[in-house]
């Protein structure tokens, strides 16, 4: 830091109690060491707190919030700092904000139940919560792009607070009971986070719903003792939190610094992280199951689709066909798909060079795999990446 420049004061308004929020303060703090540093002014708070009365006659140069309700944010504009709101509900005019593409939570979501031969849906949310019904609203489109209908429970609860609305699905669960009763069997459910993922197998349990045979559930923030507290071990799309704070940061700078108007800008989930809760292959049919699960297992050793025939006792050509019927595409697809999710998470999790990544994900070579993700994403490994964070 040059001698004599002075040190940026910013207030962090971010919750410690989700993992999210743990994980924008990680991409706050990675971007302050990098590109400050900063003062950063941050106390333990949770979701529910409002604006900390200290930061009336606060001496500061910005703020990044996350607050949930209209009069916290409005509170925070009127003190007149640059400001990046993390929330997004509320936002008035002149506050930019940083939020998750809703479209692709609910499509990635979408895509898991499919993939596990899914047919019929589900979606349970919070009546009034706008994230809960945003992914609602995408889930239900996209799907009906692929043709298929969607059950959707909301609840007649129309409080505006997360945390209200969460503690209000306890309170629920006999209402939830009646709906998951009544629905068509298997179904692939989507919960609007995981903390309703969570409320909804408690539910599954106490009344007798087997998951994932009967209801496969996947929640979304993967927060990890959530979804490894829930019993069976919650599937959850993982946002990036730590990627979001980096960005809300970067903005912040931008804006304090005056270089360029600031516009709104949005942020992809990083994967689905598959646990128990839709560990299955929703057909009954017991020789696409056992491919199915042999290529889960097995794909990244660098099978072929011979390797799968050899494990049931039918012809090539009729395990084609009756796994083209549960998934719509190839055995050859599957594995192709198993792969490049393995490659995906790695290209995400680690700094790995590529021809290490292609080599775990069975690969033999590494211009092969370029040619399939790029034929299959539309994007290089390195912009995959570079992309996600």
């Amino acid at each position: 830091m040059t001698k004599g420049k002075r040190t940026p004061k910013v207030a962090v308004l971010v919750e410690m109690s989700r993992a999210h929020g743990r994980g924008m303060l990680e991409g706050i703090s990675r971007y302050s060491h990098q590109h400050g540093p900063w003062a950063i002014y941050h106390h333990e708070r949770t979701l529910r707190d409002g604006v900390p009365a200290w930061l009336a006659s606060w001496d500061g140069d910005g703020i990044i919030a996350r607050v949930e309700t209209r009069g916290a944010i409005q509170r925070i504009r009127r003190l007149g700092l640059p400001t990046i709101d993390l929330f997004s509900w509320y936002s008035p005019p002149g506050v930019p904000t940083l939020k998750v593409d809703e479209w692709n939570v609910s499509r990635m979501a979408a895509e898991h139940l499919l993939e596990r031969g899914f047919r019929r849906f589900a979606y349970c949310g919070f009546a009034g919560a706008d994230f809960s019904e945003q992914r609602c609203r995408c889930f239900v489109r996209f799907l009906a792009e692929q043709g298929y209908e969607v059950s959707v429970y909301g609840g007649r609860r129309r409080q505006r607070r997360v945390t209200s609305l969460e503690v209000g699905g306890l309170a629920r669960e006999a209402e939830v009971a009646t709906w998951l009763r009544a629905l068509p069997k298997p179904i692939g459910l989507m919960a609007c986070n995981d903390i309703c993922g969570q409320q909804i197998l408690n539910v599954c349990r106490e009344n007798g719903i087997a998951v994932p045979d009967e209801v496969a559930v996947i929640g979304v923030d993967n927060d990890v003792l959530v979804c490894q507290m829930a019993l069976p071990s919650l599937s959850s799309v993982e946002l990036d939190g730590a990627g979001a704070g980096y960005a809300a940061a970067e903005m912040l700078d931008q804006l304090m610094h005056r270089r360029r108007r600031i516009c709104d800008r949005l942020f992809n989930p990083l994967s689905v992280v598959a646990r128990q809760s839709t560990d299955a292959v929703a057909t009954a049919d017991k020789d696409v199951v056992a491919a199915a699960q042999f290529i889960r297992h097995h794909a990244v050793r660098g099978i072929g689709v011979r390797d799968v025939v050899e494990t049931v006792s039918l012809s090539r050509s009729t395990l084609e066909r009756r796994f083209a019927d549960t998934f719509g595409h190839t055995v050859r697809a599957e594995i192709d798909r198993v792969k490049l999710n393995r490659v995906k998470e790695l290209l995400t999790r680690t700094d790995w060079t590529l021809r290490q990544i292609a080599t775990d994900a069975g690969f033999e070579h590494l211009e092969p795999l370029c040619r399939l993700f790029k034929r299959k994403t539309g994007l290089t490994l390195g912009q995959f990446r570079k992309r996600s964070g």
